[in-house]
C-alpha cells in the first residue's frame, strides 16, 4: 500500500489572533492555539482548493495588545441632549510570529494555496506563503513542532466540543483534540526545516 503524500506549505506573519469559539466580548481574551473546523473550511473556500488535510500552528508568543471598541447600540443622555455611543478596552493576547502549516492532497492545490495570503481568524493579521512547496508522508508530518486540532466524534477519546458547524444546516456541534508535537512556542521562529 502507498502511502499518502502531503504538498505543504508554510504561512507566517507578525501576529495573528484565532477568536475561541465560545468567547463574546470578554474584557481579556487569548489567542486559541487551533484551528477549529470553521476556521479551515474558511481558509479552504479562500483559497479556492479541493480540501485541507492537515495542520500545525507554532508561535513565539503572547503579546498583550488593547483595542478599543463601540457596542452597536447608542445611549440616550436626554438631560443634555446628547447620544453617545459607550467605548469599551478589551486586552486581546495575540500571537506572535505565528507559523502555520497547511497539507492539501495534491500540487495543484499546495500551488493555488502558495500564491494566495491567509488570515487566522482577523483580516489585519495577515500571513504570507513561503514560496517553497515540500512534499512529505503522514510520518513527517507528524513529527513538525506545532499544536493541531484533529477532529472527530463525540464520545471518542479526548475529544472535546470544538463549536458549532457553521457550514452545516443543522449547525451540529464539532468535536476534536489537540495534538501538540514537540515544543510548539519555541519552536516558532526556526519552523519547518
Amino acid at each position: 500500500m502507498e502511502k499518502q503524500q502531503y504538498f505543504t506549505v508554510v504561512y507566517s506573519g507578525p501576529v495573528g489572533f484565532i477568536k475561541p469559539w465560545f468567547a463574546g466580548r470578554d474584557s481579556k481574551t487569548y489567542s486559541q492555539q487551533f484551528l477549529t473546523p470553521s476556521i479551515i473550511e474558511g481558509m479552504r473556500q479562500k483559497l479556492q482548493v479541493g480540501g485541507i488535510l492537515r495542520h500545525k500552528l507554532t508561535y513565539a508568543g503572547f503579546s498583550l495588545q488593547r483595542e478599543q471598541t463601540h457596542p452597536r447600540g447608542w445611549d440616550q443622555l436626554t438631560k443634555k441632549k446628547l447620544m453617545v455611543r459607550p467605548r469599551s478596552i478589551l486586552d486581546r493576547g495575540v500571537l506572535v510570529n505565528p507559523k502555520l502549516v497547511l497539507a492539501f492532497a495534491s500540487r495543484e492545490d499546495a500551488e493555488c494555496a502558495v500564491r494566495q495570503h491567509i488570515c487566522l481568524c482577523r483580516n489585519e493579521d495577515v500571513l504570507l506563503p513561503e514560496p517553497e512547496i515540500r512534499v512529505m508522508d503522514a510520518v513527517r508530518f507528524d513529527e513538525l513542532p506545532g499544536y493541531e486540532l484533529r477532529f472527530g466524534k463525540r464520545g471518542e477519546a479526548g475529544m472535546f466540543p470544538v463549536g458549532f458547524d457553521r457550514f452545516s444546516p443543522e449547525c451540529e456541534m464539532r468535536y476534536g483534540r489537540i495534538e501538540i508535537t514537540g515544543n510548539p512556542v519555541n519552536t516558532a521562529v526556526a519552523g519547518c526545516e
